[in-house]
């Protein structure tokens, strides 16, 4: 699922890194430089596994099969019961069920996966990230099964996983610290203790934690007791290991961190950083490479003392260090993590390796083919993560459905898209809600960002709420085009919540004038018959339409006229000049406003002039009447809103955790009354007054949907 990329520096040479990545391209050996022809034969001629296991599931279990496919490495996929149609699935050389679709009795189930290792002969697992990439336990069973793990070996696991370990090693080795409890906080009445002694704001985390998960900032003694309560049960869900520590948390940083590759002769090297500081919850949302922010002195010294760690570990495979840098540049370690990171394309992007194939190598005992001065940063690369997600609440809640409509915008240049689904997959409450990595390449930022905001409003997606507003929004804002960023970005920018892209002037005209193109295109159309008028008598070509079209709050008169595959449109006393092939029946538009092209979706329409249009991103809801319907709508009656302040609804799918209230009880408005569990990350719902519970219709252990009644005050 990429397309071409960036080709080699060298003169003449007509290397380029996605094609050796997805194709097994013909390049004549004269023509090609010594170094690119070298890895071209090295990448197909090296013996490593006949057979290998991917133990996880999506769109990194089918990155691996990509790459294990080019090696020409067989390849075994498992799957719960819910994924046995999954693209996944579908990839590999086999598939075998390992259970339902809890987590904990399929993709986390040892036993079963280890079963299908022994029952399907493979010689080594990749375990992708997340589940049991950083399991020493896991990996410990295939060490004594004879069976390669590709990632580090258990003592790095071990010390790298182990968020207070790591620390101390990490001091060890001279790599700077955060100020923190450099231990395990046994219940919330020591986590005040220990938070008082360091001082507010604290972080507390999951120690074999990873992704966000069992992460609480907290700022007073009862954040802190409320913070250690769902952070620990989080760990326990996500990792099973509900250890946690506390440190500094530093305000406003940016957090970036290097992408390690190290083997098993003492070689390490680091390969440039990543930005990843636009986050919501703790999660990466988008990240870049390089970063706007670093100077060569500083990716220097950052990269050193991330070799180091590795080294002070004796660290073999691809793994990331991740800091935490304050606006001077000071820079503190935060974690290593001990697999592959998700935002791992945009590192290969501008390194030109393929970090999977060097995984495998490595683990097969081969040295690294490259030094420190081969590592070269060649333009710029710049990753999105599309949830399944309603970014509308609080930047992202869940979502859940089957995808109707799913086209990915592989015919935009320099466009890669890491995936794990298809038109008609199901994203389910089991599983992160990620749809994919959208990643844009360029020679600079600016082209890598352009290319990006183009990719966006060509990716359609059907059937479940998406992020793709959120995400067009930030690379968009002059804050980000100017590498203002940090951790706060989102809350910064968006106080109030993000509230989706805030038309100009000449926007909502241009928004109008394509709808009501739109609908006058569509009334044409409806007129015929295979090219020829519907009813024979028909009178005679309607060529101008005095329409009424409702958007937000506002209502404006609308006149349409027909210039040949143009329309004229006077929106506000001026003219706009609309063109488009008015292809109805596709799911994209490339429509042209006096000059300007823009790529829009009509994503729904009915009988009543409403109808939806997704516009730089996000989703308009518009509707259009003739003048006469308009006139005759004020006398429609309108449904009143729905009294929400005496009902709790779940804002996302998910699963109770627990209910804290009962009928007759009392409860103070912003009181929890029960937590819901999405996508492995545990939110707390809250009363909206003060007042009676008069029902409860929910229990521990229920699964509900989003909108479903939770419970009603008096």
């Amino acid at each position: 699922m990429e397309s071409s990329g960036s080709q080699c520096v060298k003169q003449d040479c007509p290397f380029q890194w996605q094609s050796v990545f997805t194709t097994k391209v013909q390049y004549q050996s004269k023509n090609l430089c010594f170094v690119h022809l070298s890895r071209f034969l090295l990448f197909f001629s090296l013996q490593t596994f006949e057979k290998l296991l991917i133990a996880n599931r999506g769109e990194i279990a089918c990155r691996v099969i990509k790459t294990c496919k080019k090696m020409g490495i067989k390849t075994v996929a498992i799957h719960s019961d819910v994924d046995a149609n999954a693209v996944h699935v579908k990839m590999a050389d086999e598939a075998v069920c390992v259970g339902p679709a809890p987590t904990s009795k399929s993709y986390l189930n040892m036993d079963a996966i280890m079963e299908v290792i022994k029952k399907t002969r493979a010689q080594a697992v990749h375990p992708g990230y997340g589940f049991l990439s950083e399991n020493k336990e896991f990996a410990r069973r295939l060490a004594s099964e004879g069976v390669t793990f590709i990632g580090p070996d258990t003592h790095a696991i071990q010390a790298m996983g182990d968020k207070i370990e790591s620390k101390l090693l990490a001091k060890n080795a001279k790599v700077n610290t955060i100020p923190g409890f450099d231990g395990v906080v046994k219940d919330a009445d020591e986590a005040v203790r220990i938070a008082r002694e360091i001082g507010y704001p604290v972080m507390i985390k999951a120690s074999a934690g990873g992704g966000g998960k069992g992460m609480r900032i907290a700022w007073d003694d009862e954040e802190t007791r409320e913070g250690f309560r769902f952070s620990s049960q989080e760990a326990a869900s996500s990792f099973g290991d509900d250890r946690l520590l506390i440190e500094k948390f530093i305000d406003n940083p940016r957090h970036i961190e290097i992408q390690v590759l190290a083997d098993k002769h003492g070689n390490a090297l680091w390969l440039n950083e990543r930005e990843c500081s636009i986050q919501r919850r703790n999660q990466k949302v988008v990240e870049e490479a390089p970063s706007t922010f670093l100077d060569p002195e500083t990716r220097r010294a950052m990269g050193e003392q991330a070799v180091a760690l590795a080294k002070a570990v004796k660290y073999s495979s691809a793994g990331t260090v991740e800091f935490l840098v304050d606006s001077s540049k000071n820079f503190y370690f935060l974690e290593m993590n001990t697999r592959l990171q998700v935002e791992h394309p945009v590192t290969e992007c501008i390194t030109g390796l393929d970090l999977v194939q060097e995984m495998i190598r490595v683990a097969k005992g081969y040295p690294l083919r490259h030094k420190q001065a081969d590592i070269p940063i060649n333009g710029w690369a710049v990753e999105c993560r599309v949830y399944a997600e309603d970014p509308y609440k609080s930047f992202g809640l869940p979502s859940i459905g089957k995808l109707s409509q799913y086209q990915e915008p592989l015919h935009v240049p320099s466009v890669r898209v890491d995936s794990g689904i298809q038109q008609g997959s199901d994203i389910s409450i089991y599983y992160d809600p990620m749809i994919s990595k959208l990643i844009t390449y360029g020679s600079n930022r600016a082209e890598a960002l352009k290319r990006m905001e183009e990719a966006l409003d060509n990716y359609v997606i059907r059937g479940v709420a998406h992020n793709i507003s959120l995400l067009r929004e930030v690379i968009i804002h002059p804050r980000f085009v100017q590498g203002d960023i940090s951790t706060k970005f989102l809350p910064e920018v968006y106080p109030d919540g993000f509230k989706g892209h805030k038309l100009t002037d000449l926007e909502r005209r241009e928004l109008l004038a394509t709808a009501a193109s739109l609908y006058v295109a569509e009334q044409l159309r409806s007129q015929r018959f295979l090219g020829t008028p519907r009813i024979p008598i028909a009178k005679s070509k309607q060529s101008s339409w005095e329409l009424s079209v409702r958007l937000g709050d506002g209502i404006y008169p609308v006149a349409v006229s027909k210039d040949g595959s143009s329309f004229s449109v006077e929106v506000d006393g001026m003219k706009l000049n609309v063109t488009s092939e008015w292809n109805l029946a596709s799911p994209l538009l490339s429509v042209t406003i006096d000059g300007t092209q823009r790529t829009i979706q009509r994503l729904s329409r009915n009988a009543s002039g409403d109808t939806s249009i997704q516009f730089l991103g996000t989703v308009y809801k518009l509707q259009i009447l003739t003048k006469v319907a308009a006139e005759l709508s004020k006398y429609m009656p309108e449904k009143a809103a729905e009294d929400t302040s005496s009902i709790l609804r779940s804002p996302m799918p998910g699963a109770v955790v627990a209910v804290s209230v009962k009928p007759g009880d009392m409860v103070s408005e912003g009181q929890e009354i029960c937590v819901i569990e999405a996508m492995k990350m545990q939110n707390s719902m809250i009363a909206a007054k003060t007042g009676k519970v008069k029902a409860v219709h929910c229990k521990a252990g229920d699964t509900v949907g989003e909108g479903d009644l939770l419970v009603e005050l008096e």
